[in-house]
């Protein structure tokens, strides 16, 4: 089952964390799943609703993951956030689980296009905790945006999993992403967490700026192992 981030690390991690390659809205936590070297600014808030979907019934694996996530700025490039995911499937008792996360934008070089950050996510779950432990994630991400017309935005980075239960997956592992606008309000936008565990899927998809202060953004997750491993995955994302 798959509960997202790393935005959102914010995929609650992740599981998030908006994307600013075309130039037209405000910087995002995260790209789909994967969190971005970019941070909230000072005494602003962002808001975000995520919905995950296997698009099938319930009764052949469907499911519905629904993530709202706030984000706040507090100074000297470190925001601060929290996400509330829940799952609707088959199985009753899903798991709700709160993630709070942080994250330090350590390096930021306008005239070469270089940013890096770094953060964690806790995953508690606060509801039905049957065969849920709590854990946390820690990146750091590098991201290099190339000084051009519709140049693209390349990141990557790595994350590991402490105080995973053993049998769970993998528990270190890279983060990939690109960004590439293709007119002043879309880009498209793509993003891989490696490893074979709830956080290891590829997402490509578009972003669309909304307004100067919004986005949103549709795409599709496919995961790295497992039948039906897969979803929609719809988000919009406002920053005030």
């Amino acid at each position: 089952m798959m509960i997202p981030k790393l935005k959102k690390l914010a995929l609650g991690a992740a599981l998030a964390l908006t994307l600013s390659s075309g130039g037209t809205a405000v910087a995002q936590s995260t790209l789909f799943n994967i969190p971005s070297t970019d941070v909230v600014g000072k005494k602003q808030t962002y808001l975000e609703f995520d919905f995950i979907s296997h698009l099938e019934s319930h009764r052949d694996g469907g499911f519905q993951t629904y993530v709202p996530r706030a984000v706040f700025g507090i100074g000297k490039r470190v925001e601060v956030g929290v996400n509330v995911a829940f799952t609707d499937a088959l199985a009753s008792n899903q798991p709700v689980e709160l993630q709070p996360n942080i994250k330090w934008q350590f390096y930021n070089n306008e005239t070469n296009g270089v940013a890096a950050a770094a953060g964690g996510i806790l995953y508690a779950p606060v509801a039905n905790r049957a065969d849920t432990d709590t854990f946390g994630l820690v990146y750091m991400t590098t991201s290099k945006k190339v000084k051009a017309t519709y140049g693209p935005r390349l990141t990557g980075g790595a994350y590991t999993l402490l105080g995973r239960a053993a049998g769970t997956g993998t528990k270190t592992g890279a983060i990939v992403g690109y960004e590439q606008p293709l007119h002043p309000k879309v880009s498209f936008v793509a993003d891989w967490i490696s490893g074979k565990n709830r956080f290891g899927y590829v997402t490509p998809g578009l972003s669309f700026a909304v307004s100067k202060t919004s986005l949103f953004y549709a795409g599709y997750s496919i995961g790295n192992q497992g039948r039906k491993n897969n979803g929609l995955f719809l988000y919009y994302g406002i920053t005030f």
